[in-house]
């Protein structure tokens, strides 16, 4: 099955932000990604029907926290520059700065108080015609904007016209 349709998610929860590409036991260096939920189960099962990687967390119960909790499903979406960059955007009440490479990997660490994101589709398939023939739907970012959750300082500094001096020796 070809897909060709990208994902919409709005107020997307993030999890496992690796925007850096830092190796880790679950990541190999440079490979910049992070994980999205799929809220909605008839989604989610439908993009596992379509061949996106989707994956699945345990109900907390069968990993011995607490009972009642249902099946969460999630992606993971990668991030490259090298080629269709994605177009990202971090939002304040004040600013709407573009994401580059070379800053990406602060949203590693910020506070995100909204994301909303789309990803896009690519079709992969390993030994075509064969009947070894593998294939799925890999997720990449196609664009993100992301809402900064500010400290109560952010308007008070946001209207001053600060420039940085990098001859200064601290």
């Amino acid at each position: 099955m070809f897909v060709n349709e990208n994902i919409k998610i709005e107020n997307a929860r993030l999890l496992f932000r690796n925007f850096a590409g830092k190796e880790s036991k679950y990541n190999r260096e440079g490979n910049r990604n992070f994980c999205v939920y799929i809220d909605d189960k008839e989604e989610a099962l439908k993009l596992i029907e379509d061949g996106w990687n989707v994956k699945v967390f345990a109900p907390r119960n069968e990993r011995g926290n607490e009972e009642g909790d249902e099946i969460r499903y999630y992606i993971q979406v990668s991030v490259r520059f090298d080629f269709n960059p994605p177009n990202i955007y971090m939002l304040t009440r004040k600013k709407k700065v573009k994401i580059t490479e070379d800053t990406v990997d602060s949203l590693d660490y910020a506070e995100i108080k909204n994301v909303d994101l789309i990803i896009r589709p690519y079709n992969w398939v390993i030994q075509e015609g064969t009947k070894n023939e593998k294939s799925g739907v890999k997720a990449y970012l196609k664009s993100m904007y992301i809402t900064i959750e500010e400290d109560e300082f952010a308007d008070k500094y946001a209207d001053e016209n600060y420039e940085t001096n990098s001859d200064l020796p601290f």
